[in-house]
């Protein structure tokens, strides 16, 4: 199975936090569109006929998109690739974006999950992340999708934010439990070199959250969320009686996916490619029959590397009877070796052949994967 990931550069508003590349020309959008539809009938055959079992819009914010716009992709990516008829077909979108009309026009071409990024529940953090949207707003575009008919609904939130208290943050988690939500991504707030909070915390005017609260706030965020019947798949990711995002699972278990717009990653199992992250040039290349990427050829090293990043942010763990089997014992060696101190810190478990990050190495997982890495 595979999956197709489209991005929609287009923002309205530039998020604080955000280091996704994202445009505020709209006028772009007709010339987009059509270089889009031409990227995707010039990969058709990237895939190599491999059933497509999830669709992803991300972006920037493809709410931006009209019904039409939205029905005249998806109709070429039916035409060119064989889209299963129960595909996951996600769809990012900004709360303020999601008024009934428009809720019920991308229910109508075949929308099935929504990713609403909410990214906070009370209203001085929305404004200091420079989010459009009010809590009102974002309450408002949850309770509606689910009248209109969505019965798979995730929202974003971010924790570790400038004078987030614990309060704040289990006040943002509360409200999510009342809402008709059955999945959650919920991200530590990460300073990107070029964003406006980045810039800000150089400079002094913000202040990094102390680690003590932000391990407070992770430790509720796990803890609140068992209780609730959520379970925490991966690092970030909490799904409800197992909604969890199929096609962010493609990824941890390296299915082939094929990324198209500008900045989207494409992967086929052998090689990685990655579009240009400027849009003007992006529609040039296209129109012009021009190669829009670079790509690299993965190395034996490499696929180590890709299959240990990947799987040990899951529930499902790192498996080293796969390790030994697909990489080699060298490759095992080196993992067992470099696991085993992490082990004895209470950072990873082992159950039998599988190793998987405690709580407490979920926190640390950059730190542990950079430790398990073969150069």
């Amino acid at each position: 199975m595979a999956g197709i990931y489209i991005h929609i550069p287009f923002c309205r508003q530039k998020c604080y936090y955000c280091d996704f590349y994202k445009t505020l020309n709209t006028s772009l959008t007709k010339e987009f569109l059509s270089a889009l539809k031409n990227e995707i009938q010039q990969n058709a055959n990237y895939l190599e006929k491999e059933p497509v079992e999830t669709i992803y819009f991300g972006g920037g914010t493809p709410s931006v998109l009209t019904k039409n716009e939205l029905y005249e992709i998806l109709m070429v990516l039916n035409t060119e690739f064989q889209i299963l008829p129960d595909a996951e077909i996600t769809f990012e979108a900004n709360p303020d974006d999601l008024s009934i009309q428009y809720l019920e026009n991308i229910y109508s071409v075949g929308i099935n999950r929504l990713s609403i990024g909410i990214q906070s529940f009370q209203n001085k953090y929305l404004k200091k992340m420079n989010r459009r949207h009010s809590v009102k707003q974002a309450v408002e575009s949850v309770e509606n999708a689910a009248k209109i008919g969505f019965e798979n609904i995730s929202v974003d939130l971010i924790y570790g934010l400038p004078e987030l208290t614990i309060d704040d943050w289990k006040a943002s988690l509360k409200q999510v439990f009342q809402l008709p939500v059955h999945h959650l991504s919920a991200y530590h707030l990460t300073y990107h070199e070029g964003t406006v909070f980045y810039n800000l915390l150089k400079n002094g005017t913000l202040k990094e959250l102390k680690e003590p609260d932000s391990i407070l706030q992770f430790n509720t965020l796990v803890e609140a969320t068992k209780k609730m019947g959520f379970q925490q798949y991966e690092i970030s990711n909490f799904a409800k009686n197992r909604m969890y995002s199929k096609h962010n699972k493609s990824y941890w278990f390296g299915n082939k996916y094929l990324g198209l717009g500008p900045s989207a990653h494409s992967f086929n199992g052998t090689s990685r490619r990655w579009n240009i992250s400027n849009t003007e040039n992006y529609i040039e290349s296209i129109n012009n029959n021009l190669s829009c990427f670079e790509m690299e050829i993965l190395s034996e090293n490499d696929k180590y590397n890709e299959y240990i990043l990947t799987r040990i942010r899951t529930i499902g763990g790192v498996s080293t009877n796969f390790i030994e089997s697909n990489f080699g014992q060298e490759k095992l060696s080196y993992f067992l070796k470099n696991i085993s101190r992490y082990q004895s810190s209470d950072l990873v478990i082992q159950n039998n052949n599988i190793f998987t990050l405690t709580n407490k190495g979920l926190f640390v997982s950059d730190e542990i994967m950079a430790d398990l890495i073969f150069i």
